[in-house]
């Protein structure tokens, strides 16, 4: 999914005489910005750390596309055709078997088995047109239950047993991309970067002598509506209706699908989570958001527990915000109206 945060720099200069050490570049992978920030190293340095994590973010990219011809497409067809197991790289078999035991962890509302659903809406494509979706498709998509419980890995190689079963890993490959590339530039020891994918970014190390700041995304404004300290090995991801959607009839549809309804959710406009230092931060940051999104409003605190997440923000409109406890502690609010309308939600028993 295309999640954007704005991302913000100070400018660290000694006395004006000598520009910082500061490398910045941006490409464009995953269908959204990558933008890699990188401190303290010389300029051939940080370029080669960066221009390697593009060839491995567009690699991943690559392998694991949903409409192009890749890995993942190739596996989506075996799946529809049978049980016999076919090959898979020992990578995607990691992350298929991962995000399994995150779907099971959300209770079924990260669910990236329901491929078919989300090509039905129309977000297959590179640009997405209203699309008028029949309801008995819908319903027979639904009723149809495809699972990752479904898929079964056996020594590299996957069969589904329900042929149902398409994958869409766009809700996790952003944030897996996140950790393989803060543990490579650990292993060349880089010391200080800021990676963002669309909005889902990780911290290393500080900016100068101060922790990276970034802001969040006001889902209804150019600009951002709050910003935050983000400390080494931290990761924030924000899911939104306001990147990946069409109007149709004065209705907005997100690619955001509840999986128990076949629909997009509707009044939610974005859910941003804090995720600290983990081994998978980064794939939390961008799996977490999805099923506080997708929950009912009494039951966004549940779900956030289930996830293991303690700081999140929940915006539903301009004058419905709510934010965990600990994460109003931490966000620095830009737009005042937005600040008076927060409320801290109450954490689930």
């Amino acid at each position: 999914m295309r999640l954007f945060l704005i991302f913000l720099l100070g400018f660290l200069l000694a006395g004006c005489t000598k520009p910082e050490p500061l490398y910045n570049t941006q490409s464009y992978v995953f269908g959204t910005l990558v933008d890699i920030t990188i401190y303290g190293e010389s300029e051939a340095k940080a370029q080669m750390l960066s221009n390697e994590i593009i060839r491995n973010f567009q690699s991943l990219h690559n392998r694991l596309h949903t409409w192009h011809p890749s890995e993942l497409k190739t596996l989506n067809q075996a799946f529809s055709q049978g049980k016999t197991p076919v090959s898979i790289q020992p990578d995607v078999a990691k992350m298929i078997a991962d995000a399994a035991k995150l779907s099971i962890q959300s209770k079924g509302a990260f669910n990236p088995a329901i491929g078919s659903l989300i090509e039905a809406w129309g977000f297959h494509h590179d640009e997405f047109k209203p699309v008028k979706v029949d309801a008995n498709k819908l319903h027979n998509l639904v009723q149809a239950n495809p699972q990752m419980a479904d898929i079964v890995i056996q020594s590299n190689t996957a069969y589904s047993n329900n042929p149902a079963v398409q994958l869409d890993l766009g809700g996790y490959a952003k944030g897996y991309a996140l950790d393989i590339a803060l543990a490579y530039l650990r292993q060349q020891g880089a010391k200080n970067a800021l990676i963002n994918i669309g909005g889902n970014i990780i911290a290393l190390g500080k900016h100068g002598d101060k922790p990276w700041r970034v802001g969040i995304q006001h889902p209804r404004k150019p600009n951002a509506i709050a910003t935050l300290d983000l400390e080494s090995g931290w990761a924030i991801g924000t899911s939104g209706d306001y990147q990946r959607y069409f109007e149709l009839d004065g209705k907005r549809y997100c690619h955001v699908i509840d999986p128990a309804t076949g629909y997009p959710v509707q009044g939610v406009e974005s859910v941003t989570v804090l995720i600290p230092p983990q081994n998978n931060a980064g794939t939390l940051s961008d799996v977490a958001s999805k099923p506080i999104f997708i929950a009912n409003p009494e039951a966004r605190a549940e779900a956030a527990k289930a996830m293991g997440v303690e700081n999140y923000l929940v915006i539903e409109s301009a004058d419905k915000i709510l934010v965990s406890k600990t994460m109003s502690k931490r966000i620095i609010w830009l737009d005042k109206e937005a600040a008076k309308h927060a409320v801290q939600i109450q954490p689930s028993p």
